[in-house]
């Protein structure tokens, strides 16, 4: 558990050049020590309280539960520095006239990528969407939702089958028809490891690498994240294709006021 004296201490210990075993754990865990200062000002600014222990791996970012002053679980979403497969992200990033001007170097892609993936949720969440409530967003680290139950995680649908699976779909077609055509956002990661069950219903997570329609690759990542679509529904007895799904989903966005 880190909370803010914590996190000060291990800055301190950091820059002393301690490396025993405490601090090559905090390494493992994705910190450095600008990450560790991103941390601290966070909880200076009143978002975040203590960090707890941590809910999801990925080559890209760590996710830990951690709890807000007012005693809520949030969660933090650290993006690696050191290890991020950087160069496969400016794909994503160039073409979006959001983000027209980056710097090159690793820390400033990823710092632009944990701002996409803030605004990418914010744009979905404005548009009723299924996604993590995203509250702020600062240097690698991503403040937002706790998706899940009484401090659990809400599990992948990829690790479980709803009770409701008609209603599960009915309520996926409707989130992502909010997403693509409501928000103007096409996810280009979409499968069964990106979307959470809680209660039964679904929570599309993931939405850094997310693209708007302007993006050049935007139809050739729809297409992909379609065809996923289809066979994640087909799991759950739907049977879809492509073309149909293309349908459904314009006119869900359209019935929720959506862009297209």
């Amino acid at each position: 558990m880190y909370d803010m004296r914590k996190v000060e201490e291990l800055i301190a210990r950091w820059e002393n050049g301690e490396r025993d075993a405490e601090m090559r754990k905090v390494r493992n865990e994705v910190f450095d020590v600008l990450t560790l200062r991103t941390i601290y000002k966070l909880m200076e600014q009143k978002y975040i309280l203590r960090l707890e222990g941590v809910i999801s791996t990925g080559k890209e970012a760590n996710v830990f539960r951690a709890v807000d002053p007012s005693g809520e679980y949030i969660a933090v979403k650290v993006y690696r520095v050191e290890t991020s497969e950087f160069r496969h992200m400016w794909k994503y990033l160039e073409g979006d006239p959001r983000f027209a001007r980056f710097r090159r170097n690793k820390r400033s892609v990823i710092r632009v990528w944990a701002k996409k993936e803030y605004k990418n949720l914010e744009a979905c969440f404005r548009a009723g969407a299924s996604v993590p409530y995203p509250i702020v967003s600062r240097d690698n680290v991503l403040v937002m939702e706790f998706v899940g139950e009484d401090g659990e995680p809400a599990p992948r649908l990829k690790d479980c089958v709803p009770d409701d699976p008609d209603g599960f779909v009915e309520e996926l077609l409707d989130s992502l028809g909010k997403i693509y055509y409501g928000a103007g956002i096409v996810h280009a990661d979409l499968s069964e490891y990106n979307i959470l069950v809680r209660g039964g219903s679904p929570v599309v997570i993931d939405m850094g690498q997310g693209v708007p329609w302007e993006h050049p690759f935007a139809i050739d990542f729809f297409r992909r994240d379609m065809e996923r679509l289809s066979a994640v529904l087909s799991d759950l007895g739907r049977e879809y294709t492509v073309g149909e799904l293309v349908k459904v989903l314009e006119e869900r966005g359209k019935k929720g006021g959506g862009k297209a």
